[in-house]
């Protein structure tokens, strides 16, 4: 193998033997950090979450038992201890009832996030620790580092167009210095090789999307299934009615297409800027910065959870809206009641109410929260 494994060798003088317990998904990328954890001499265990079988009979794909088949495989090919773990009933709890209820709001909640807040390093790290593990381990693409203190940050994935830093912005100090990323050390290509290298079965498997554990269900049918359509009118900036709406919750601020306003004007887009929740109206307007409502500055974040340091004065730091987009350049300023009030140097598009703020500096996530308010 070419690309040497000096850092994942680093990791065990860093962390010493642990017992762990690696949360596998069936996916090349848990299979891979349980391969890597066992060849760092750790005393390595695996457990497929089972967190929704789809009962109700939502359209679209959701293969858990194919997963749970391919998680056993590669357990089996690496020689250790598998054991399925049923969190059907804290995951309705934890993550569909909050994400149905965020929606029924009118917000855009991302249960990506509260997944591996409230599950894998929430209920399912809990049911480890009752075993007798010390850690979890997963195929997330982040690193952890310790600090002389005993305390853990994370940081950023070594792979930028991996980084899965994001979707830990919600994790408590208590989950982080618990948490294991091997794959974060590394490249998505070297992933695969060290797969192939372990003859695991999962190591051509292409990368799952959708909702979080429930598999490749579009969440339009998802919400469908639970939040009935509330049909209403769609208006532009000035009120004047363009056409109609299916339901607010179906819609999210920036979206370009699925709005059903076809554009007057070549090469110009509506976009949706707003949701007039009194008046159960879609706001749409053209995808220009001067739009108001499409563009923002300033904007309050609550539920703020620090990974390491919390920040509590004002300061200047880096926020990242949203998964795929650059961290900004922001001032931060604590507020009396626990929250946030942001302020950033280019505006921002699409701010949206219910969606994840992560702070980071550096490449040291800090910490993040939700959008509550913009202006």
């Amino acid at each position: 193998m070419s690309f040497g494994i000096w850092p994942l060798v680093f990791r065990v003088y860093e962390f010493g033997v642990s017992k762990i317990l690696v949360g596998l998904s069936g996916g090349v990328d848990s299979a891979v950090a349980a391969a890597l954890l066992l060849e760092q001499g750790h005393e390595v265990a695996g457990g497929y979450m089972k967190n929704w079988i789809n009962e109700d009979g939502i359209a679209g794909d959701c293969p858990w038992e194919q997963d749970v088949e391919d998680a056993h495989a590669v357990a089996k090919t690496l020689g250790i201890e598998f054991r399925v773990v049923d969190l059907i009933d804290q995951y309705r709890n934890r993550i569909v009832d909050y994400m149905l209820k965020g929606y029924r709001e009118g917000i855009t909640p991302n249960p990506d996030v509260y997944c591996n807040r409230e599950m894998k390093f929430g209920v399912f790290l809990d049911y480890a620790l009752s075993q007798g593990f010390e850690a979890v381990g997963t195929g997330h693409y982040a690193r952890r580092r310790e600090r002389s203190d005993g305390s853990a940050d994370i940081l950023r994935g070594a792979d930028p167009n991996k980084d899965q830093s994001y979707f830990l912005a919600l994790m408590e100090q208590k989950q982080a210095v618990r948490a294991r990323f091997p794959c974060g050390e590394m490249l998505k290509p070297q992933v695969r090789e060290v797969a192939e290298r372990f003859n695991l079965p999962v190591a051509g498997k292409k990368d799952s999307q959708g909702i979080c554990f429930i598999g490749n269900v579009k969440m339009s049918d998802f919400l469908r299934h639970y939040v009935p359509d509330s049909p209403g009118d769609i208006v532009d900036i000035d009120g004047k009615v363009l056409g109609k709406h299916k339901g607010l919750h179906l819609y999210t601020l920036g979206q370009r297409k699925g709005h059903g306003v076809a554009s007057p004007r070549d090469g110009m887009a509506y976009v949706v800027v707003g949701k007039n929740a009194k008046e159960n109206q879609l706001v749409v307007g053209w995808d220009m910065e001067n739009t108001p409502g499409l563009y923002v500055q300033k904007c309050t974040v609550g539920t703020v959870s620090w990974v390491n340091k919390a920040i509590t004065g004002v300061c200047k730091v880096e926020a990242q809206p949203r998964y795929r987009s650059k961290s900004e350049p922001v001032t931060v300023t604590p507020t009396d009641d626990g929250k946030l009030a942001l302020e950033f140097v280019r505006p921002q598009r699409a701010v949206t109410p219910g969606q994840i703020c992560a702070f980071y500096e550096g490449g040291t996530l800090l910490g993040g929260g939700v959008f509550e308010s913009v202006q």
